[in-house]
């Protein structure tokens, strides 16, 4: 059983662990018993009805937030030739071809997300593939791309985040800083639950959200009405 600190108990106490919440509720009880000295991330956590073992099951892709995740990502990218200029332009912190996946390959691993074009997809996948494992750039996870400028400015923004889920079938993904209005971080939400609706796999049966949680980086986590956050998510879709 994981034990808290002294701080995170004195926070937690008093919450109704059996409580629902609307999503603006509880986003407002993450903002409410944020007291670290830091804007923590807000974060969310969606269990999905699915079995990741399966691989037509599988949830993933990625999403623009409208006002962003307020974390800036250091970037890397395969590239040549004028698409290697254009990742550089965009702002990608790192742009190379050969010379990065040797770099990788000896251990350099100062970078949060890498992207690639796909004509060098060949050579970094026979030299990185068992390396690299969930890292390695993907086309459906959107990271591999011929609009090599749009994405890395995307993500530089902080307003591209990619989704995966894990094998328990759990989403887990930031929404913002506690920092953010309430309203900024329910259109974050509304946005990524709805790209979650949209990446709804054929082979699902059953219910396919069946629950949500909302946290602080250091905080106690608020029960979502996963039933209206749906609904609401599927009429703004």
């Amino acid at each position: 059983m994981p034990t808290h600190s002294k701080r995170y108990n004195q926070v937690a106490q008093g919450h109704d662990k059996d409580a629902v919440y609307d999503i603006a509720e509880a986003l407002e009880l993450v903002k409410r018993t944020s007291t670290a000295k830091f804007p923590e991330t807000v974060d969310v956590a969606v269990r999905l009805g699915v079995d990741p073992r399966h691989g037509d099951q599988m949830v993933r892709g990625t999403t623009n937030l409208p006002h962003g995740t307020g974390k800036v990502r250091r970037v890397a990218v395969f590239a040549k030739g004028e698409k290697a200029a254009e990742a550089e332009a965009a702002g990608a912190d790192t742009v190379g071809a050969e010379e990065l996946i040797t770099q990788i390959t000896q251990g350099w691993r100062d970078f949060d997300i890498l992207l690639a074009t796909p004509d060098m997809m060949g050579a970094v996948g026979r030299a990185l593939g068992r390396t690299l494992g969930p890292r390695m750039p993907s086309p459906r996870a959107g990271t591999v791309t011929n609009d090599i400028g749009r994405v890395v400015r995307d993500i530089k923004s902080a307003s591209r985040v990619e989704y995966r889920v894990d094998k328990a079938g759990i989403i887990h993904m930031p929404l913002g800083k506690v920092n953010f209005s309430t309203d900024q971080l329910v259109e974050n939400f509304n946005t990524l639950l709805g790209a979650l609706l949209k990446a709804r796999p054929s082979a699902a049966k059953g219910r396919y959200v069946r629950g949500i949680t909302v946290s602080s980086t250091m905080g106690p986590g608020f029960t979502v009405d996963a039933q209206r956050a749906q609904a609401t998510a599927e009429k703004g879709a």
